[in-house]
């Protein structure tokens, strides 16, 4: 089952409704990023694949597809992990979620449909209290 959130609306449906309604932000916020590109909230997808329940969240990155031609893949990976500690850590709920999935996109698209004329990059990682650490798949 999949709940999504967007900033205008919540829809929800079954069992990820219980955790889902904990997704929404706590309050609008400027985000910083270590690299300094502009980043903004998009959407909060919840899933339960088979490996437990997913939070995903989505942030549009405009200049995306310039910061990707100069940033090493460790400087990329900070923004994506500094995203992970301070807006999504704070926002999932109970029963928290196994996984957290962090994406910046240059522009928005519709969640699972590829669009080669949109930079996309994402990272996964499992909450530990206070941190998020990076989960190979």
């Amino acid at each position: 089952m999949i709940a999504r959130l967007s900033a205008l609306a919540a829809l929800a449906s079954g069992m990820a409704f219980a955790a889902f309604a904990e997704l929404a932000p706590l309050e609008a916020q400027e985000l910083s990023v270590p690299s300094g590109q502009p980043v903004e909230f998009y959407e909060a997808v919840m899933d339960q694949p088979a490996m437990g329940l997913t939070a995903r969240f989505r942030f549009l990155a405009p200049e995306l597809a310039t910061y990707l031609e100069r940033l090493s893949y460790e400087e990329l990976e900070a923004d994506l992990a500094a995203l992970c500690v301070s807006y999504a850590l704070p926002r999932i709920g109970t029963p928290e979620a196994a996984m957290i999935v962090i994406s910046l996109s240059s522009a928005p698209t519709e969640f699972g449909t590829p669009d080669p004329d949109v930079a996309q990059v994402f990272e996964a990682y499992r909450p530990a209290g206070d941190h998020c650490e990076w989960e190979a798949f």
